[in-house]
């Protein structure tokens, strides 16, 4: 691997752009920043060959936005696949003219370029563009649109930011996929689940976020009528379902949802405790003033794939019943 260039004792934050930019290495991209100083941003790249998922590029936006663009740029020699950081807009929040300008973009109905959501008309544009990605029956479309729509709002929810939230979607033709990462720098996970379920750090309150049921707006189980903290939960459980990868990063803590092993039959099992699904976690990330979500869906229709979709909301409504019941079989002392 390429060393990233030194740019001496200055303070900064540093994102390095390897080869390995997707969601089984997300960890080590994580771990791999330095998030020193929010208000200047250096991106270096790989430079033979740099692949770069949505979930990194979100988080570069993000926090490009957040240091401003006379404050953050790319250095460093950048390979010809770096056009993708062309095609996919960063160029224009870097302080950095892009050596790719010149060249034709991919055709359109690929990819969902970098976009900064502030409000519910700029999800309703997201989501319009991502939907003919999918080509997907439109009995599922119209699901997964919920679903994503449920992503993007529990994300500005945990958000409060004043940039707004980031996101950014791409779709890989050779194995039928679309992938989609959301970032913003708000108040974090935390913070957001701290009035009401007081976690004790952020990996258990990423734990909260995931669990169906539960938001940040209310105690009650169930949330509310604007919010049921269901948006995370399907998202991981479509993940699962198609054996891909699903990550949450906030705070210290970085969740990664492990692809379901091929070799079990039947449909996956979902739990309502996502510490049960197979993951890695840490809580122990570079600390990140945000909430960072991104996930791989494959959109083979398969059979396993139309039982989830048709069956989400019942598993979603056997969770809260099963936790209230253990709530009120707890002992009472008086």
């Amino acid at each position: 691997m390429t060393e990233k260039p030194s740019t001496g004792n200055i303070s900064l934050m540093k994102i390095f752009l390897s080869n390995r930019g997707n969601l089984r290495n997300f960890k080590s991209f994580v771990e791999s920043l330095d998030l020193s100083n929010p208000k200047r941003l250096e991106v270096t790249t790989h430079d033979k060959w740099v692949t770069v998922h949505p979930a990194n590029l979100v988080i570069v936006a993000a926090l490009a936005i957040q240091a401003g663009k006379e404050n953050t740029e790319i250095i460093g020699h950048i390979p010809e696949t770096g056009r993708y950081l062309d095609r996919m807009g960063l160029y224009e929040l870097m302080n950095t003219p892009s050596p790719f300008a010149y060249q034709k973009k991919e055709e359109a109905g690929r990819f969902v370029p970098i976009k900064l959501i502030n409000n519910s008309d700029d999800q309703s544009r997201f989501i319009s563009d991502v939907i003919p990605l999918l080509h997907l029956s439109e009995k599922n479309a119209l699901v997964v649109k919920y679903v994503i729509g449920e992503l993007v709002r529990n994300v500005l929810e945990h958000s409060l930011a004043r940039d707004g939230a980031v996101v950014a979607a791409q779709y890989y033709k050779k194995t039928n996929r679309v992938s989609i990462g959301i970032c913003d720098t708000g108040i974090g996970i935390w913070k957001s689940m701290n009035t009401h379920w007081h976690p004790r750090n952020d990996i258990d309150a990423i734990s909260l976020a995931l669990t169906p049921g539960i938001t940040g707006t209310t105690r009650k189980d169930g949330g509310t009528a604007e919010n049921a903290g269901a948006g995370l939960f399907f998202i991981k459980s479509i993940a699962k379902i198609t054996r891909n990868y699903f990550v949450i990063y906030s705070g210290s803590a970085q969740y990664t949802l492990l692809k379901h092993r091929k070799r079990i039959k039947g449909m996956p099992r979902l739990y309502a405790d996502p510490m049960r699904d197979p993951h890695n976690k840490t809580n122990n990330s570079p600390s990140f003033q945000g909430t960072a979500v991104a996930v791989d869906i494959s959109l083979d229709e398969t059979p396993e794939f139309n039982d989830l979709l048709s069956s989400i909301g019942d598993f979603y409504d056997k969770a809260i019943r099963e936790r209230k019941r253990a709530k009120y079989q707890q002992p009472k002392f008086i």
